[in-house]
């Protein structure tokens, strides 16, 4: 497959990746919101990542010359599949879009107008809808991620697995840690640079580790709440993705932050493990419970890996942890939402300040 190139329009080129694994009645709904997309220097690359019921083959025929079409023969997941097709893509701007999404028709301009307003921008996300509910926020995602900075993750309209209601509390496009994998909107120039997902995590928090690298070369993410797409979610069986998230994102704090903040954060995030593995336990859920041990387990039987892409990561950064940790909460989320009963993003202390200036209060953003 050729590389893309810019597509010789005043609009900047984007190249819209989606990878794909059986179903075909979503994904047709998915390529016709994308298609009805009011922006259209734009080009989608599909991938078929393993599936075997002839979806892609279909969906490509019924949007023959819009659609380029990219195949492997086992399920890469999702940092493999999406680095298969990026490898072989040349934009200024690339979206790593999941296939059960529907995008309203202004989302992509958004995007790229205000990634054009700033060359540091390296990653945007849109707000993200619950489509079962659409006047909810969408659990992966929501109206942009955030960290605690004991690397707990957590979005603005969802902390654990309380979800708000949209009422325009967060429309204000702001910056946050980091963007959806949903609806992943990243600069080209930086992605180059940066370098791919990481395919260690198969799936789940491979974008939180991507933004925060981002950071560490001084690029910033930003919330567009103008942009909106709506999406399905919950593919993941639950005892895998309960898993996965633990490791995964337990690798991402060894990677990403410096050998003091690791000091510093990283027994104080066990601590908080340790207590969560007894809360389940206390409450017989097993398939929460299990998962913090063998996530552990897993980093103290792979210590290479882990070492070895910390190195790589730490070898080339350009920026200190204080100007990280800057755009983190600075207190426990877990400790907050759970003993000091703060159940909405509006009512945490330890935001940043961006955060805090344009945040709704939470007696009108939650009546």
């Amino acid at each position: 497959m050729p590389k893309m190139a810019s597509g010789g329009t005043e609009q900047p080129f984007v190249c819209v990746i989606i990878i794909h694994f059986k179903g075909l009645k979503m994904l047709k709904k998915c390529f016709e919101s994308l298609f009805n997309t009011s922006y259209q220097n734009f080009r989608v690359v599909l991938l078929d990542n393993g599936s075997n019921d002839g979806s892609c083959e279909y969906v490509a025929k019924l949007f023959d010359g819009k659609v380029d079409l990219m195949r492997s023969n086992v399920n890469l997941g999702f940092s493999a599949g999406n680095n298969l097709a990026l490898r072989h893509v040349r934009a200024d701007y690339v979206v790593l879009l999941n296939d059960d999404v529907i995008v309203d028709p202004n989302w992509l301009g958004e995007l790229v107008c205000e990634a054009e307003r700033d060359p540091a921008i390296g990653a945007c996300q849109p707000k993200l809808r619950s489509l079962r509910e659409p006047g909810l926020f969408e659990y992966n995602g929501a109206c942009g991620g955030m960290l605690d900075i004991y690397g707990v993750p957590l979005t603005r309209g969802r902390i654990f697995d309380l979800i708000e209601e949209d009422k325009g509390q967060y429309d204000k496009t702001v910056e946050t840690f980091w963007a959806s994998g949903a609806a992943f909107f990243l600069r080209g120039r930086a992605l180059r640079e940066v370098g791919l997902l990481d395919e260690t995590y198969f799936m789940h928090m491979e974008e939180i580790d991507l933004c925060w690298r981002m950071r560490l070369f001084g690029y910033r993410v930003m919330s567009v709440p103008k942009s909106i797409v709506y999406h399905l979610g919950g593919g993941t069986p639950l005892p895998e993705k309960f898993y996965l998230k633990q490791r995964n994102n337990l690798i991402t704090i060894i990677k990403n932050y410096s050998g003091w903040s690791l000091l510093r954060f990283l027994p104080l995030r066990t601590v908080q493990d340790c207590l969560s593995f007894i809360y389940f336990i206390i409450k017989k859920q097993t398939a929460r419970a299990m998962p913090i041990l063998t996530a552990y387990f897993w980093i103290l039987k792979n210590p290479r890996p882990v070492l070895s892409s910390r190195y790589t990561v730490q070898s080339r950064r350009k920026v200190k942890d204080k100007c990280v940790t800057n755009t983190m909460v600075k207190k426990s989320v877990s400790i907050q939402h759970y003993l000091l009963r703060r159940r909405y993003f509006s009512q945490l202390s330890g935001l940043p300040l961006e955060l805090k200036y344009y945040m709704a209060t939470p007696s009108n953003a939650h009546s």
